[in-house]
Formats: structure tokens, C-alpha cells, sequence
């Protein structure tokens, strides 16, 4: 069997844990360490696809759209929201960790076909928070991609994006008719009662890590009347 070969590691603030970055062929892999399992694999982006998909679904037609997706990841859900948008439209994309962007400039970028590349691609350093509360109707879409969905896994300070006051400040982030759509490890009944209090329109979808099989993820989605 080819071996995997150890090709960076980040720290994750606030105490967060590492992230080893590592390869095998034209295989990708990011673990947590002291988590077992692989926190992402360049071979699985199906659900983080149609994150991307189900988010911008109204968005084909929008000229100008403006579309915020939080947390780079390998990079295929902001490919995916690429190619949902017309060519007038933004995607900003915000990573918290810098090594993620460098390992997505480099050779994993490839896999997505290297959405950072693309000239409507907005690169944000940062805590996603830090746009998730500017409070005044800025992005037509949000697709958040953070830890392990409303409950964090890496970080328990990304609970606070899925409190009440948190989807409030998305709620007044998003324009008019705009779409949250949140990836999650699994389903969360009491979560999608939040989401109406708020004020959203709220559905969800179970989608796979693969096209028809692999592991079960939850898509939360919150439109804004």
C-alpha cells in the first residue's frame, strides 16, 4: 500500500488541536490530531458540493450576487458556489487557519480545480465571525462549513455562530430572499427549531459523502423572507 506522506501541519487557535496535512498518490488528507478518522479526504466532497449547491440554488439568475462561504476546506464547496453564480458575482471565502489557504494554493488545489484561482474569488483570513455580524443585508447567500456543524468539534467558541444570537446576526448579514445553508455531521431537531425562531424558512437535507453512498451529513437551510 502506498504511505501517506506527512506534508504540513497548523496549529488551531484558542487551544484548538493540529492539523496534519499529509498525501498518498493523488490522495489528500487533513486530520484533527487526537481525533481518530479524518477530518477531510480529498476523495469525499460530495455533501460539501451540494452545500454549495443547495445554498446558491437562487442565485443562477442573479447578476451581482454576493456569497460568503466560511471555511476553505479542500476547497470544493467555494468551487461549487463558483459555478453556481454568473460571472458579475463575488464569493468571499473566509479560513481561519492561513496553512489551509497555502495548502489549497499548492498542490491540493488541483483537486478542486483551483477555485482560489478564479478572479470572483475573495480570500478572507480571519474568523468568519468577523463578517457574520456586520449586521446590514451584505450577502445574498451564506454557506458555513465550520467544525463539525452546531456542535464544535475543534472549537467550542464556534458554538456561538449557532446561538440564537448568532443566527440573529446572520439573519440581519443577509439580504432580502437570501439563503443559510450549514453543513453538519448530523441531524439536529432543537437546531432547525432555532433556525425558525429567528426568523428563517428552515429545511433540511441528508446528503452523502459520496454520490449515493458513503456517510450521512445534514444540510441545514434557513431562507430569509
Amino acid at each position: 500500500m502506498i504511505p501517506w506522506i506527512p506534508l504540513g501541519t497548523a496549529q488551531i487557535p484558542n487551544n484548538g488541536g493540529e492539523l496534519k496535512f499529509s498525501q498518498r498518490g493523488d490522495e489528500f488528507s487533513i486530520r484533527l490530531s487526537g481525533i481518530r478518522g479524518e477530518l477531510m479526504n480529498s476523495r469525499l466532497f460530495n455533501s460539501e458540493k451540494m452545500l454549495a449547491e443547495l445554498g446558491c440554488v437562487y442565485l443562477k439568475s442573479t447578476d451581482n450576487a454576493q456569497v460568503l462561504v466560511g471555511g476553505l476546506g479542500m476547497g470544493y464547496t467555494l468551487a461549487a458556489a463558483l459555478k453556481m453564480v454568473r460571472a458579475s458575482s463575488q464569493v468571499t471565502v473566509a479560513e481561519l487557519i492561513p496553512e489551509v489557504v497555502v495548502w489549497n494554493q499548492g498542490p491540493l488545489g488541483n483537486c478542486a480545480k483551483n477555485p482560489l484561482q478564479d478572479p470572483r474569488t475573495k480570500v478572507h483570513v480571519g474568523d468568519v465571525r468577523e463578517l457574520l455580524k456586520i449586521r446590514q443585508p451584505t450577502f445574498d447567500a451564506i454557506l458555513l462549513d465550520v467544525d463539525n456543524g452546531p456542535e464544535g468539534l475543534t472549537q467550542k467558541d464556534n458554538n456561538s455562530i449557532y446561538s440564537s444570537q448568532g443566527l440573529e446576526d446572520i439573519y440581519k448579514t443577509l439580504r432580502p430572499k437570501g439563503m443559510l445553508a450549514i453543513w453538519s455531521a448530523g441531524p439536529d431537531h432543537l437546531f432547525t427549531v432555532r433556525l425558525k425562531k429567528a426568523g428563517f424558512k428552515a429545511d433540511t437535507r441528508i446528503v452523502r459523502a459520496r454520490p449515493g453512498k458513503g456517510s450521512r451529513h445534514t444540510i441545514f437551510l434557513g431562507r430569509k423572507p
